[in-house]
């Protein structure tokens, strides 16, 4: 037995290990001890597995890359009882037309539950091991990501619109206040957070009052910003300046700021996101579908910028699978550009691991496979015809890969997923509940 270590959990041989840790290292036949949910140590080297003694599951990972599990920046995971429901949009008719009132309809803690088991199960399948959920009835999206075994930020969502499930300020800080409390020692699992909409659907008190509880609570604010041309006009109408100006002057731009979108920015706006160390959730499928535009993602690194990758819900993108994400961010910035080089494959694959980390503030948790942090670590199958033959790991992950070729994720030291199995929850049934949930939709 290996004197240097104890027994460990579970162990991880053989494979490449992309550790993130720097973002670019390759460990060729890594050992990999995992020990009471933590990665407990990494060695080099073909080493019998029976050196470690009595261990309760050895993973042979020959073939494979190991690498941390996805980290999801920005999603809204109950909008999978939404999927294809209304496409080919602009974004204000998608959102007045159609989700709004079907939010307002079929939203309950029911149809939250049953569509965040659906997202969760994706998510898992396709080699995300954390998400950041922002919505309504939130506590249903962590009780599904309790019940699946699955890390997230769950955000409890904020708007000014008479439907769902708040209504006045005293009510919405009551709202905010109880929703962390609840959750903040809840599980090892989730972080509590909380949303406000957008600032065209959020009024100025809304906003300083959700960030003000934040704030008192240090928990992470998360805001749509900037995404729409319309949205810009709107906010330049209401208050007489630029969206994100507009969030500066309410003082809510900090490090613990997550905005989504940022797709109309000036330099002027950069600097002030910059300035405030505000991080970015790019979600470039979403931002494709609905024509809202190209986030100016290369001016954001070069200032500094934390930037990680977001699929947004699944009513506008229309899936879950961050490596689809990670492929497209990569490519449509090169022709956007006119640059092959302005995001590689590595700068891209660290977005959606340890740069989606730091977004979230926790890089000092998960993003990376060093020991001491948590064993959150997935296996992409690299004996497939369209990964054959494997030059560089980061290119096939953005260029070749997807997410059915993950086979194994696991969260917390728990394998979740195995041979593409779930082994926590039912799928067939969560699809029936979601199902379910879509004949009603259709009925209207």
């Amino acid at each position: 037995m290996n004197t240097q270590h104890e027994t460990p959990d579970i162990l991880i041989t053989g494979g490449t290990l992309l550790t993130m840790a720097p973002p670019g290292e390759i460990v060729e036949d890594p050992v990999i001890g995992i020990r009471n949910g933590k990665i407990d140590f990494i060695e080099k080297g073909k080493i019998p597995a029976g050196h470690y003694g009595a261990v309760r599951e050895i993973v042979d990972a020959s073939g494979c890359i190991v690498m941390p599990g996805l980290v999801n920046v920005h999603a809204h995971l109950a909008m999978t009882c939404f999927r294809g429901l209304a496409d080919d949009l602009p974004l204000m008719t998608w959102l007045n037309d159609h989700i709004f009132p079907a939010e307002a309809r079929f939203i309950n803690r029911r149809s939250v539950y049953a569509g965040a088991m659906l997202a969760i199960a994706e998510m898992i399948l396709s080699g995300t091991t954390t998400f950041c959920d922002g919505y309504f009835f939130e506590g249903e999206v962590g009780r599904a990501a309790i019940a699946a075994g699955m890390r997230g930020v769950i955000a409890q969502g904020f708007i000014d619109l008479p439907v769902l499930d708040q209504s006045g300020h005293s009510e919405k800080t009551a709202i905010a206040k109880r929703f962390v409390k609840r959750w903040r020692d809840r599980s090892p699992l989730i972080t509590p957070a909380l949303f406000c909409h957008s600032p065209y659907t959020c009024s100025p008190e809304t906003l300083r009052i959700v960030k003000d509880v934040a704030r008192r609570y240090g928990v992470t604010f998360q805001i749509h910003l900037s995404e729409t041309r319309e949205e810009i006009r709107m906010i330049r109408e209401r208050h007489g300046k630029k969206p994100v100006q507009h969030l500066h002057d309410l003082d809510l731009l900090d490090q613990n700021t997550i905005a989504a979108h940022c797709i109309w920015l000036d330099d002027e706006e950069l600097d002030l996101l910059a300035a405030g160390r505000v991080k970015v959730a790019h979600d470039p499928e979403s931002n494709m579908k609905l024509g809202a535009g190209v986030a100016p993602v290369p001016g954001m690194l070069r200032r500094g910028i934390d930037v990680g990758l977001g699929t947004d819900g699944c009513a506008s993108n229309n899936n879950l699978d961050l490596f689809g994400e990670m492929g497209m961010a990569a490519k449509l910035h090169k022709v956007f550009s006119g640059n092959p080089t302005v995001l590689t494959a590595e700068r891209v694959v660290e977005m959606a691991t340890i740069g989606g980390a730091r977004v979230l503030g926790m890089a000092d948790r998960i993003g990376s496979i060093v020991p001491g942090k948590e064993a959150d670590i997935i296996l992409v199958d690299m004996r497939k015809p369209h990964l054959t033959p494997l030059y560089h790991p980061f290119s096939h992950l953005v260029y070749a890969a997807g997410g059915a070729d993950v086979v194994m994720s696991i969260i917390g030291g728990r394998i979740v997923m195995k041979d593409r199995r779930l082994l926590q929850m039912d799928l067939a049934a969560v699809m029936e509940a979601v199902r379910r949930i879509a004949t009603r939709v259709k009925s209207g």
